[in-house]
């Protein structure tokens, strides 16, 4: 499947979203991150009151507010593993 990241979207009381995606942007604690399908494999901690988006491989964004929390990059995927995630309509480019 190359092309595509396999994405999670998990709170701590629920999974938020989980499908296919081109890219999905992040902001850490070491700045803002953009994973790309090929990403080489990091653990990264999620900035409180930040954004994550995801771009479907279906077109569209989503976006979700996120109050910290980890994004982990494998060979897998992406999981975002969130202490709260709220979906919020992506900001415009």
């Amino acid at each position: 499947m190359a092309g595509q990241l396999n994405v999670e979207v998990v709170a701590v009381d629920s999974k938020v979203w989980s499908g296919e995606a081109k890219a999905v942007y992040a902001r850490t604690t070491e700045g803002e991150l953009g994973v790309l399908p090929g990403h080489q494999p990091l653990l990264g901690e999620l900035r409180v009151d930040s954004t994550v988006r995801v771009q479907p491989v279906d077109g569209g964004e989503l976006a979700w507010q996120i109050e910290g929390g980890f994004l982990s990059v494998t060979t897998d995927g992406v999981t975002i593993l969130a202490e709260t995630a709220e979906a919020v309509a992506p900001a415009s480019a």
